[in-house]
């Protein structure tokens, strides 16, 4: 008996006419898909050049708060309270330009930006540090004593101009011989992170133990006593909150840290925590309504120093800063990028951008 097979055509084509939908869907689905990205792109190349324009707008912001304090008679200083620190504001402040203003979200034609002003005269000057004062810092910070003169002769060696090491410092010999060769600078900082580059300066010292900036050791456990075979070195701040490579040199007493403080010679503990009370006014909380700013630097000695070691610290401290910190967020809808600005203020009238970039 002979059996024939038929075959089902109809069967095959169905498959086929399948397959060639969903080889379309696919081809359609990634069209749409490269449609959308190439018209994000499009979207977010013409929000880069507008966040760009906000941000240097920020920074115009930022300036024009700088300088209208300037103009306020009653306020013949800078302080954590006034409203480019982003305090309430002072009395002096309420009948003036600045009156109601505000530093966050502030609208700028189709977006808005947040500016944030941190004035740099509230830390030290690393390039003008003598070895005393990086000393003193290195002690509160809680450095091992047998580091402190390998760290400060060796910032002193990579600042000066000369190739003479200090007797625990480092010049060029000693960078040339790491397994990544380099020269020392012998110039000023320009950017505290150099500090890194230096002998005996640590990710822990410059960031400080807390900090999530730096990559953690392999153990970091903590006994509670000492320093444990390979375990880095516990410091509850670091360089970086210490100093700036920028400023006038002067530390306001106005707006530097309990620990900033003490870096002025003659200014220990319990010095630095009274000047921080008395300006914090009657709340104890700074940047607030009834903070009571020093108005000059000889109304220290409201503190209990004496009028002796006050008149002393005028060469070293101020009331007054001139150079400032400026961070933009700018933002159009979701997407926003991040500025920085540094300005030198010399007066209400002269205020510059020393530099202007992305972060």
């Amino acid at each position: 008996m002979k059996v024939c097979v038929r075959h089902n055509s109809h069967g095959m084509a169905l498959i086929m006419a399948m397959i060639a939908i969903f080889v379309l869907s696919a081809l359609a689905a990634g069209f749409a898909i490269s449609m959308k990205v190439e018209t994000r792109l499009a979207q977010n190349a013409g929000s880069d050049q507008q966040l760009l324009w906000l941000g240097r707008s920020g920074v115009e912001l930022a300036r024009y708060v700088l300088s209208q304090q300037l103009t306020i008679p009653s306020e013949p200083y800078d302080s954590l309270n006034q409203i480019w620190a982003g305090g309430p504001g002072g009395i002096g402040e309420t009948n003036s330009a600045l009156s109601g203003l505000s530093l966050d979200h502030y609208p700028l034609g189709d977006g808005m930006v947040s500016v944030k002003i941190i004035d740099l005269e509230r830390k030290a000057n690393i390039n003008t540090a003598t070895a005393p004062v990086i000393q003193q810092a290195l002690t509160i910070m809680g450095v091992d004593a047998n580091d402190i003169s390998v760290v400060s002769d060796s910032i002193q060696d990579w600042i000066d101009p000369d190739d003479l090491p200090r007797v625990a410092g480092a010049e060029s010999d000693y960078y040339q011989g790491l397994t990544v060769p380099y020269y020392a600078k012998n110039a000023p900082i320009d950017d505290l992170p150099e500090l890194m580059l230096i002998k005996g300066v640590t990710q822990e010292m410059y960031w400080g133990s807390n900090s999530t900036n730096h990559i953690p050791s392999v153990f970091q456990h903590k006994l509670g006593f000492g320093t444990a075979p390979g375990q880095a070195p516990d410091y509850p701040f670091g360089l970086v909150e210490l100093f700036t490579p920028i400023s006038s040199g002067q530390i306001n007493i106005n707006t530097a840290d309990v620990n900033v403080l003490q870096l002025i010679p003659g200014v220990d503990a319990a010095a630095a925590a009274d000047i921080i009370k008395y300006r914090a006014g009657p709340d104890g909380v700074e940047g607030t309504d009834d903070d009571t700013p020093f108005r000059n630097v000889n109304e220290v000695s409201a503190t209990g120093l004496s009028p002796q070691f006050v008149s002393q610290l005028a060469t070293l401290c101020t009331v007054r800063s001139h150079t400032f910190e400026v961070h933009v967020t700018a933002q159009i809808g979701d997407y926003q990028r991040e500025y920085v600005a540094i300005l030198f203020r010399n007066s209400g009238t002269d205020i510059q951008v020393l530099s202007f970039y992305w972060k």
